[in-house]
């Protein structure tokens, strides 16, 4: 889980540093423009990372269903060399996913002005403003390829979790149930505060889409999960915990010395 936790970390970093500096940069500068090429290397990258995240995810599943559900054969299944083939299996069909969608998208004419109305380059925006009907067909096309994959993933994901669940509630032992929960609980968060955003910001009804709308959940898939993830892994280090609680405790002893020393 370590090795997969540092390759899910520099998605994250990826994902980030693909799209924050450039917004950071446009609003320091009370500008919003971005070079053709600029928006290019932002929509390859940020899909990279992206699907990559997702493939990793799915992997991550899998070790967890391994643990659990077969711990006696984990060694086997799931050594160093079956863990790095996985994990470049994951970088690879994320970096020829981002590939394909990028070199079609940005062959297609642009006919409807420039603005995306978007604090980076994303496919549905960039194909409002495309004329090319038959180029917008394909890449749907290869949206509808992608969305199936990553269907294939989900419902492998639901079905690892399902027996992970079975195999849990049969232990015997309370404290043998909270700790097999307990490493399954932040993967679980993560998956579903990424899919949960992803899906709802590409599958929203055409009727409740605006701007504003549309922006909140871009920043919601994009920039939000990736932040809140290494967080969400750390909560399960103890020293950090103890760091954290100190930190609330001092803060919090702080403000009443404060309010006593005003009154």
């Amino acid at each position: 889980m370590g090795f997969f936790l540092l390759n899910l970390s520099l998605t994250d970093l990826g994902c980030i540093c693909t799209t924050v500096p450039k917004a950071m940069y446009n609003s320091l500068h009370n500008t919003r423009t971005i070079s053709y090429m600029g928006c290019a290397a932002q929509l390859f990258f940020f899909f990279f990372f992206i699907s990559s995240e997702f493939f990793l995810l799915t992997i991550m599943c899998y070790d967890r269903y391994v643990a659990i559900c077969k711990p006696l054969h984990y060694g086997t299944l799931l050594g160093s060399r079956a863990c790095a083939h996985m994990a470049a299996a994951a970088w690879a069909t994320g970096f020829l996913n981002a590939l394909l969608h990028t070199a079609n998208t940005f062959s297609l004419p642009l006919c409807q002005g420039n603005a995306l109305g978007q604090f980076f380059c994303e496919i549905p925006h960039i194909l409002k403003l495309s004329c090319s009907h038959s180029g917008y067909l394909r890449e749907t096309g290869f949206i509808v390829v992608s969305a199936s994959l990553a269907f294939g993933c989900f419902v492998f994901i639901v079905f690892s979790y399902v027996q992970i669940f079975r195999a849990v509630l049969r232990i015997p032992s309370e404290q043998g149930r909270h700790k097999a929960f307990s490493t399954c609980l932040p993967h679980l968060v993560v998956l579903s505060l990424f899919l949960s955003t992803a899906i709802f910001s590409y599958l929203k009804p055409p009727s409740i889409s605006s701007p504003t709308l549309d922006l909140a959940l871009s920043v919601l898939y994009s920039v939000v999960p990736p932040a809140l993830n290494p967080l969400i892994y750390s909560l399960r280090n103890q020293e950090l915990k103890d760091a954290i609680r100190k930190m609330m405790t001092g803060c919090f002893s702080g403000a009443i010395k404060c309010l006593c020393s005003g009154v």
